[in-house]
């Protein structure tokens, strides 16, 4: 956002602000039917504030029901907008992964970088010619064009964001699987 000079920010009046949804609600009641108002206007960011993690866990786990480990991703989803099926923001991915126990990838590059949250589990990362161990709560990154392999002592969840959306949209992503 620096990079373009359109960030700023509001200090709200109140000491917070009030949720207009119920607890446990992330979809408004229209859309979860799959309906929209006639005259609904899209905007580019998702209309859910809030993606669960027992929900999405509850989803990956459900993909390791549809057949074998993508040799390089292990089981991996992308967060979406339910009203496009987009990414949830024009400028940003978002991704849940499950490497199951032992599991080893194939080596991947990218273009886009990517954060990535070890949520639960741990093992190690090869960034470039680097590995590094990993447990929960940590933190790493992957650089664009670096080579990133995962290895998995435990079964591991990882939650990870990329600037993949902008540069699918500008026709910039590159992806080399090894």
């Amino acid at each position: 956002m620096n990079y373009l000079g359109c960030g700023f920010a509001e200090d709200y009046p109140e000491i917070s602000s009030r949720s207009p949804a119920r607890r446990g609600d992330y979809l408004p009641a229209a859309n979860a039917a799959n309906m929209l108002p006639l005259r609904h206007q899209v905007g580019n960011s998702s209309p859910i504030f809030n993606y669960r993690y027992d929900r999405s866990r509850d989803a990956l786990h459900e993909l390791t029901k549809m057949g074998a480990a993508d040799e390089w991703d292990g089981y991996k989803m992308r967060y979406v907008n339910p009203l496009t099926g987009g990414y949830p923001m024009p400028s940003m991915g978002a991704f849940l992964q499950l490497l199951p126990k032992g599991f080893s990838s194939r080596t991947a590059k990218t273009t886009d970088s990517t954060i990535y949250h070890v949520v639960e589990g741990s093992g190690q990362v090869t960034v470039g010619e680097q590995t590094f161990n990993f447990q929960a709560k940590d933190i790493f990154v992957v650089p664009t064009w670096h080579g990133v392999s995962f290895t998995a002592a435990q079964e591991t969840v990882l939650f990870s964001f990329s600037d993949r959306p902008v540069q699918e949209t500008l026709g910039l992503f590159r992806e080399a699987r090894y």
